[in-house]
């Protein structure tokens, strides 16, 4: 039987990626580029990928493609509505400009819940019918699998934990102080980083707090999983408290849909235990009795493949409603 090949999309908050990679989930190429955003900027990435695909057109059969990207968006029609990791992507056509370029079934999803099939078809999730996938990179999304179907919601915005508010004051995200992606995305980890390296500036003078760390200023997430990995105290007090705002999170979602496994992508891949036992810890306290002893916290099986296997998904869901 001849090899099935599918164009997948991965378009991230920093980075976005075009990949050639087959029915069983084998990359043969990825092409990546920095993000364009900005007010009415998306269109250099949004060429970037059809070069891609012309590309990719030319050496191979191409059956669908796919598409992941950050929410809000609408995958009925194809468009992504202005992500608050994505400033400028507002109302774009994805899919009708994809379909257009390529003549290939195209379709759109979710990252959040592309990367909850991925792991639920080809990792950590297999096997399991009641599964909740965070992804805890540049923002906080959840992708549901409740009773061994995608739960997307009324109009796709089922899954959108980084809006829930924590805590009244707090790091910024998905464009609320105090919210679950605030403190639990590689944006909110940066954050709590600056405001701790500004206390420390303010106590041991600027020339100490920079002899150990960078400008607070110039502080990313990846960062801290650095630091936090390699022992430094005041990076694993971050960790530490992004972990416990975890559990409070997840503690509320556990009681609302009592699943059997959650799964954490990205920084929970890069920080395990770091930041799971933390979140354990509260939500032991928390959860309803009962619903914690059914139900285990790992990180995605897939690491940094997830947005490979998530596009994957997509193009085959998007060949499927091709031939229906």
């Amino acid at each position: 039987m001849a090899t099935k090949w599918y164009a997948g999309i991965d378009i991230g908050g920093t980075k976005s990626a075009v990949l050639l990679i087959d029915s069983n989930g084998n990359l043969a190429e990825r092409q990546e580029k920095p993000t364009t955003k900005g007010k009415n900027n998306w269109q250099p990435t949004v060429e970037f990928f059809k070069e891609s695909l012309l590309d990719y057109s030319q050496r191979e059969n191409l059956s669908a493609v796919g598409i992941s990207c950050g929410g809000p968006l609408n995958s009925r029609e194809g468009t992504i509505l202005s992500p608050p990791n994505l400033p400028g992507w507002d109302n774009v056509p994805i899919v009708r400009i994809l379909r257009e370029i390529s003549g290939l079934p195209v379709a759109l999803e979710n990252d959040a819940n592309a990367g909850a099939m991925a792991e639920w078809l080809y990792g950590a999730g297999k096997g399991f019918s009641n599964v909740i996938f965070l992804t805890f990179g540049t923002g906080l999304g959840a992708g549901l699998i409740l009773n061994g179907n995608l739960y997307t919601g009324t109009n796709d915005l089922g899954g959108e934990a980084g809006h829930i508010r924590l805590a009244d004051d707090g790091p910024i995200g998905y464009n609320k102080r105090g919210s679950f992606e605030g403190f639990c995305s590689g944006t909110g980890l940066a954050q709590l980083m600056a405001f701790e390296l500004l206390c420390l500036k303010e106590q041991a003078g600027e020339e100490e707090m920079l002899s150990r760390y960078k400008d607070p200023g110039r502080v990313t997430g990846r960062d801290v999983v650095e630091w936090a990995r390699n022992n430094d105290e005041l990076a694993l007090q971050v960790v530490n408290k992004s972990g416990r705002y975890l559990g409070q999170g997840l503690s509320v979602l556990i009681d609302i849909l009592n699943p059997e496994l959650i799964i954490i992508g990205s920084m929970g891949v890069r920080l395990g235990d770091l930041l799971f036992d933390p979140a354990r810890e509260v939500i032991e306290k928390e959860v309803v009795p009962g619903a914690n002893e059914v139900c285990r916290i790992v990180p995605a099986s897939l690491g940094e493949k997830i947005g490979d296997y998530a596009a994957l998904c997509v193009a085959i869901e998007a060949e499927k409603r091709n031939q229906t």
